[in-house]
């Protein structure tokens, strides 16, 4: 039986992660009087499990003091402009999301997140805590290169970190979180909306119906925060122990949960995550992301993507996963090139690494390989310990010491990974000669990452798509809810807007749907956020 819980509120927000928090925050400064944020585990969703770096530009205080400032909005705009597909996010939200990055650092700082450091002077998405600043996307690589002035957007929350590799995307979600209660936001842990009720007339989000703990099962409540709360943190790095502490917390959940609540709300905002989680959809929508390994929480199931259908919602770029095989650090090692079986190159190295790992899906099905040799390996070993830190040092270590495979030809090596030993040879003379002659690479890797493979003997990385074990691919879904970009409101299956249903983070198609960077999801759960938050709040006088 559910429960009618009181007056109506002016907006609920489904999903308490970053979006869902930033949407909340802003809801309230502009002048909804009442917010409540249910979310199925205690806060933070994948948010506070990720790197905590933020993509932001146009001369932010960080880029102005790292001595990075001649960043404006209009190059972040056209270097975006590349990354990101026109029809997720129409070119006036893009200015937008561009135009206010400076004030949204600014805002995120004045609700008690920190930024600041100088320029992280090497590649890679795993920065020392010294570091504040660094380039995470492909803005040095062709062709982003030549349509925007290359610049550094990774803002890294500045905070302890948390699990091996340090990451502080819970140094960031904290204190806004903080900020939210302290503003009255009234926060609901251990709920899981299982309906969204729609007015039968005008087809307005007006209520949603939810799961959780009664009074009397305050210890099995106690019990489910703890495991899935402990379960979240190991997600990144011990994926085997999350799974078995978020067992546990979903068989408290199926006979603890008992309670169901049904709370009525002048506007709706779906923050809560994306489906990386649900393998049904996952097969239904990606195929290509097989052999992936899943980034995110239990709560990225699609759930808040299925409320927003159940009244109406299209979606959009559904098939868009984002997985990463990152190279760098030392960035000594783009200095190889990536093969597939065939021999052939894949692509350029030197781009991002979502975008290495696309090319490998869609040019040598998730097969590569890195080929250095003796002079590349020996600078790879020499830079380890100026440019690696915490497990991603490991990892490197790893690499060196057993994770990979010698030979004194490049056709004995070849033939060790079974790739052409006659291409692969074919393939080296192509990169080499370019180097020699002075002509641009073959597949337009910048000059700084070109050295000849000529020194034996020769050293190949396996670094295939892989959902288990140390070389794993994570992953995160791109696409959502279609939203309208200047409110955010979710819009029906003939582009108009639902009344009082807004979407945001990964719930939404947003800035990130088409290609992601490190920081840029982080960044639209900000903008997609904040904006969900203001517009509902306005709709409300």
């Amino acid at each position: 039986m559910a429960i009618a819980e009181g007056p109506p509120v002016d907006v609920v927000v489904v999903g308490g992660g970053l979006a869902g928090i930033c949407a909340a925050i802003a809801a309230v400064e502009k002048g909804a009087s009442s917010v409540v944020v249910l979310d199925r585990h205690c806060g933070g969703g994948a948010s506070a499990i990720s790197g905590g770096i933020v993509y932001a530009g146009g001369g932010t205080l960080t880029q102005r003091e790292a001595g990075c400032g001649d960043d404006t909005a209009d190059n972040m705009f056209r270097y975006l402009r590349e990354e990101v597909d026109l029809a997720a996010v129409d070119e006036e939200t893009l200015r937008r999301f561009c135009d206010e990055s400076v004030a949204r650092m600014e805002w995120l700082e004045s609700h008690g997140a920190k930024f600041g450091g100088p320029l992280c002077p090497y590649r890679t998405s795993y920065p020392k805590p010294e570091y504040g600043l660094l380039y995470t996307g492909s803005e040095k690589a062709y062709p982003y290169c030549e349509k925007a002035t290359p610049a550094p957007r990774g803002h890294r929350t500045n905070g302890k970190g948390s699990g091996g590799m340090k990451y502080t995307g819970g140094d960031l979600w904290r204190p806004l979180f903080e900020s939210a209660l302290k503003m009255g936001v009234r926060f609901e842990p251990a709920s899981r909306v299982e309906e969204l009720i729609t007015d039968h007339v005008d087809g307005r989000a007006k209520c949603v119906r939810y799961r959780c703990f009664d009074h009397s099962a305050g210890f099995s409540a106690s019990l489910y925060k703890w495991f899935a709360e402990t379960g979240k943190e190991y997600e990144p790095h011990l994926r085997p122990l999350a799974r078995l502490l978020n067992g546990v917390a979903e068989t408290i959940w199926k006979y603890g949960a008992k309670k169901v609540t049904t709370l009525e709300s002048r506007a709706v905002i779906l923050a809560a995550g994306g489906f990386i989680r649900n393998k049904t959809m996952l097969q239904e929508s990606c195929p290509n992301a097989a052999g992936l390994a899943t980034h995110g929480t239990t709560g990225d199931d699609g759930s808040g993507i299925k409320l927003g259908q159940s009244a109406g919602g299209a979606v959009s770029h559904l098939d868009r996963v984002s997985g990463w095989r990152f190279m760098y650090a030392p960035e000594a090692f783009l200095e190889g090139v990536i093969v597939g079986p065939s021999g052939e190159r894949v692509g350029p190295e030197d781009h991002y690494g979502a975008a290495v790992c696309g090319n490998m899906i869609e040019h040598s099905g998730g097969k590569g390989y890195l080929i250095l040799d003796s002079t590349q390996w020996n600078k790879v070993k020499s830079n380890v310990d100026e440019q690696t830190h915490s497990l991603w040092r490991t990892l490197v270590q790893y690499l060196l010491a057993f994770g990979h495979k010698k030979a004194t030809t490049l056709e004995a090596l070849a033939m060790s990974f079974k790739i052409d030993p006659g291409k692969l040879k074919e393939t080296v003379q192509e990169y080499n000669d370019a180097i020699t002659n002075k002509q641009p690479d073959p597949v337009r890797k910048q000059d700084q990452y070109r050295s000849p493979i000529a020194s034996p003997p020769f050293y190949g990385i396996d670094i295939s798509i892989k959902d288990d074990g140390l070389m794993i691919v994570p992953a995160i879904t791109l696409g959502g809810l279609r939203v309208d970009g200047p409110s955010g409101m979710v819009l029906n299956q003939a582009g108009q807007p639902i009344p009082g249903l807004y979407a945001a983070g990964r719930t939404a198609a947003g800035v990130c749907s088409n290609n992601y960077v490190t920081g840029l999801s982080l960044a639209d759960c900000v903008f997609s956020g904040k904006r969900a938050g203001e517009h509902a709040a306005h709709s409300l006088s």
